[in-house]
């Protein structure tokens, strides 16, 4: 019986083929499913890049945030959309790590783990001046993984880099590329400057702001803060907030609530500065003031003295700080910030015209 069914199946076909002729044919055996042709292993990179992006998307996150609107004439008030960016975990006891100007201005921000809940946060303290901003939220165990630190000051131009976080609000999206340069400068919208910033050709969304930039040993080496684009989208600059300085700015945040910069205790004066490098062909920062109980008053810093009739007593002058040479009182600000958690460093002082190196704990 079954032989008399394949016959007529056969002959059936056969007769078709005659009728129809060949293009029946392709047509019949083109509808046949394609087989998979197996790809073999992947490649040692792609092998990478999957697995830091398995390892770190559980310590991303998505914010999003509300908007307080006023209505005085009605007498009501209501939360509207804001905007969203990304963050990260920063350690099991909730906090979470973003930009400030993600969170600018905003009512309530809710953030979203990658269990895909949405956890209402508050917020710990926030730094304008560095763009930097610490949420909390209650811990959820076995969702919430604490990002792993790396280190900044040895970064080189090259290296490959990877940004996750939510462009565009697309959540947890990784784009990979180098460090195209670094200490750069990023002067900000909000009037933040920020020194010693990371460059990279990694693709930077709006959207991407507060997420990690990861090295290949998937430790973050930044925050994603801006991207250099005339439309507004990614044109292969983004820069990040080095990952000593975001440590230094979200340890003081989460302890005070506010930043607390390194400080001497002087005072000066970039003006008053060039004009006595102009007149004395001298190098260095002039210490106009030493403030009562400061680390400069402390360690015996002596204060130069100018008379209104332009006499100049010498106090010290400021030549370098741990080597580093600065001249003006900005740089020597921006070296002191670059001390993570404070600390000692030790001041190349010019005094009564002799080097001498003075050590101070800030």
């Amino acid at each position: 019986m079954k032989k008399h069914v394949v016959a007529l199946i056969a002959g059936a076909i056969f007769a078709l083929f005659l009728i129809k002729g060949l293009p029946f044919l392709e047509i019949w055996l083109s509808s046949a499913p394609k087989p998979i042709t197996p790809r073999g292993a992947l490649m040692e990179i792609e092998r990478s890049n999957i697995e830091i992006f398995e390892n770190t998307k559980a310590s991303v996150v998505y914010i999003s945030t509300k908007k307080r609107v006023v209505d005085y004439w009605r007498k009501k008030v209501w939360d509207v959309p804001k905007g969203t960016g990304s963050g990260f975990v920063w350690d099991k006891f909730g906090h979470i790590v973003t930009n400030y100007h993600v969170i600018e201005g905003a009512s309530e921000a809710v953030v979203t783990l990658s269990n895909g809940l949405g956890y209402k946060a508050r917020l710990v303290g926030a730094d304008a001046g560095h763009d930097l901003a610490v949420l909390k939220i209650t811990p959820v165990p076995g969702v919430m993984k604490p990002v792993i630190i790396g280190d900044s000051d040895n970064l080189k131009v090259g290296q490959i880099v990877y940004a996750i976080g939510n462009p565009f609000g697309l959540d947890w999206t990784m784009t990979m590329g180098i460090i195209s340069a670094l200490e750069r400068v990023i002067d900000e919208e909000n009037g933040a400057r920020i020194e010693g910033a990371i460059q990279t050709d990694a693709a930077i969304n709006p959207g991407n702001s507060g997420g990690p930039l990861l090295d290949s040993a998937a430790r973050v080496i930044g925050v994603n803060t801006a991207i250099y684009s005339p439309s507004g989208a990614s044109a292969g600059i983004g820069f990040a907030i080095p990952v000593n300085l975001v440590n230094k700015v979200v340890s003081s945040l989460i302890a005070h609530g506010r930043y607390l910069k390194p400080d001497l205790g002087i005072l000066s004066d970039d003006k008053i500065n060039d004009e006595l490098h102009k007149r004395f062909r001298l190098k260095g920062v002039a210490v106009l003031k030493v403030m009562p109980n400061s680390a400069a008053y402390r360690a015996g810093l002596r204060p130069t003295l100018i008379y209104p009739d332009g006499r100049v007593v010498f106090g010290d002058i400021i030549q370098d700080v741990d080597g580093k040479p600065v001249n003006s009182y900005g740089e020597l600000k921006d070296a002191l910030e670059r001390k993570v958690g404070g600390g000692k460093v030790v001041l190349g002082v010019l005094r009564e015209g002799r080097y001498i190196k003075i050590p101070i704990n800030l």
